[in-house]
């Protein structure tokens, strides 16, 4: 039996990396039950002192969740998975770029990704499919 790609955990996650994954993954839940303001505010203060994080530490974050969460790997799980990826970084010293906003092309719908050096990660779609509506970048250091 396959499984939709959506579903699809990656494979080859170290078991460090998916324990912290598993650490993060009850404050992401927590956070992603918060308005976006709140969420906005908290993620601008977890990100202080951190440093920009590369495509492959945010995709390493992001490949974790997957890892670890069903929830996160499917298609409704973007924001727990988002945030579990940002705290991720986070816990390793970095930061990603955490957005949400919406789909450009119909049918239109909400979406939050993570992006590092000025581009989405693991989304698999080209640049401009999504509008940024609200966006955590990393703090000037």
């Amino acid at each position: 039996m396959t499984t939709p790609s959506a579903l699809e955990r990656p494979t080859g996650v170290p078991l460090g990396r998916r324990l912290a994954a598993r650490l993060v993954l009850l404050p992401a839940v927590g956070l992603a039950l918060l308005p976006p303001r709140r969420i906005r505010a908290v993620l601008a203060f977890l990100r202080r002192g951190a440093a920009p994080a590369t495509t492959a530490q945010a995709q390493d974050a992001r490949d974790a969740m997957c890892a670890a969460s069903l929830r996160c790997a499917g298609p409704k799980g973007c924001l727990p998975r988002s945030l579990g990826a940002a705290l991720l970084c986070r816990l390793r010293g970095t930061w990603p770029t955490w957005c949400t906003g919406v789909r450009v092309v119909p049918p239109f719908t909400a979406h939050a990704w993570i992006e590092a050096e000025g581009r989405a990660v693991g989304e698999g779609l080209p640049d401009g499919y999504f509008a940024r509506l609200v966006a955590v970048e990393p703090a000037d250091r």
